[in-house]
């Protein structure tokens, strides 16, 4: 991404990859950005690191304001490779950076790449740095959403940079959520919340609690806009996600179809929700990846699966979305396993079954024969 002033000494300088469509298991039809944060002061100080592939783009980028040599102090807030693909080369080109993380993103970036010799700074909660006039405090965040993970909020600029908190993947022109528009923010917050940081929701309640005394005016994530108009709605959300609200009256139905008759019985059973007044979002996998449901499963009550019997089995498709559902752990739902059979018609119970071994409440299964 092209350099962008954010505030007085407060530059992003991170990267653009608008040409990535599968990231972290799940698909990103919009791109997505590795954000990071430059702030001048008496000491110069880096935030995160970027995907390994792209280190000379963001390395210019960097260069554009002061020379890496320059830099006093880099801030690792998380070590998943697109937040630290570029630190041996950052260290290489300054061995004598301050580095300040969590002793388990120490730990990973010398399993990563073998790099022990930095001048390491453990940091906890409650930790506080001076680089002059500013005061940097450290939020750890452990499994929000890797063991690793922190915060760190900018005190004298209201600034929260908040990792993968309050994360969209999506790589547009816009550098702000005002830019973007709210409804189109949410619904990216939406997608990357349910397949990201959705198994996660404790921990997630106990970062909102922790930062709850914060004043902030702006947050800076690591991927997508920042946020300095919509913050408000934003939290409101991650709280609501994090306590497994669900909307009552939406429904959501994911189904693959072999010969048209589990698809008809979709049709069938959202005309019948729809008749209630239901809110019904409709799937079929033969056309979406799995990963694009979840934006949809987050806060659905209603979760409906159909699968035709192939071989014994579920429908490729349908399997894959009830083995990748079952690790992101969303609870308490209402489930119906659906579909049609030639002979066997094993499908059904065994999407029914993954439901109950989430602890959902499933209806009564609905098969039909092949017609022909």
């Amino acid at each position: 991404m092209c350099v962008t002033k954010i505030r007085d000494n407060i530059y992003a300088v991170g990267v653009k990859d608008p040409d990535v469509r599968i990231f972290h298991g799940y698909k990103t039809p919009f791109g997505a950005t590795y954000n990071c944060y430059l702030v001048i002061d008496e000491k110069i100080t880096l935030i995160d690191n970027v995907k390994a592939k792209f280190t000379e783009d963001y390395l210019k980028n960097i260069e554009e304001i002061v020379p890496i040599e320059k830099i006093d102090v880099l801030i690792q807030n998380h070590i998943e490779p697109d937040h630290s693909g570029s630190f041996p080369a950052i260290a290489q080109r300054n061995p004598n950076l301050a580095v300040y993380c969590t002793n388990g993103a120490k730990a990973g970036i010398n399993a990563y790449y073998g790099i022990q010799s930095m001048d390491w700074h453990i940091v906890k909660a409650g930790d506080t740095l001076s680089t002059g006039k500013y005061t940097w405090h450290f939020i750890p965040a452990p499994m929000v959403h890797w063991p690793d993970s922190m915060l760190t909020y900018l005190a004298e600029e209201k600034i929260l940079f908040s990792n993968d908190a309050f994360g969209q993947h999506v790589c547009t022109g816009e550098t702000y959520d005002d830019e973007m528009g709210l409804p189109r923010l949410m619904e990216r917050a939406a997608d990357y919340y349910g397949n990201i940081v959705l198994p996660f929701g404790m921990q997630v309640q106990k970062l909102l609690e922790q930062a709850s005394g914060l004043d902030i005016g702006m947050v800076c994530p690591s991927h997508g806009v920042i946020l300095r108009s919509h913050i408000k709605e934003m939290v409101e959300a991650y709280s609501r996600w994090a306590k497994n609200e669900c909307d009552m009256d939406k429904v959501v139905i994911v189904y693959d179809s072999m010969w048209g008759s589990t698809e008809e019985m979709a049709q069938k059973i959202k005309a019948e929700y729809e008749a209630l007044g239901k809110k019904v979002h409709m799937h079929c996998l033969r056309d979406e990846h799995y990963s694009q449901v979840m934006g949809d499963v987050l806060d659905a009550k209603f979760v409906m699966i159909g699968a035709s019997t192939l071989n014994n089995n579920m429908m490729p498709t349908v399997a894959a979305f009830m083995t990748y559902m079952r690790g992101l752990k969303p609870k308490d739902r209402i489930g119906l396993a659906f579909g049609s059979y030639g002979w066997s018609g094993e499908a059904t119970k065994q999407a029914d079954e993954i439901m109950q071994s989430m602890g959902w409440h499933t209806m009564p299964i609905r098969k039909q024969l092949y017609r022909g």
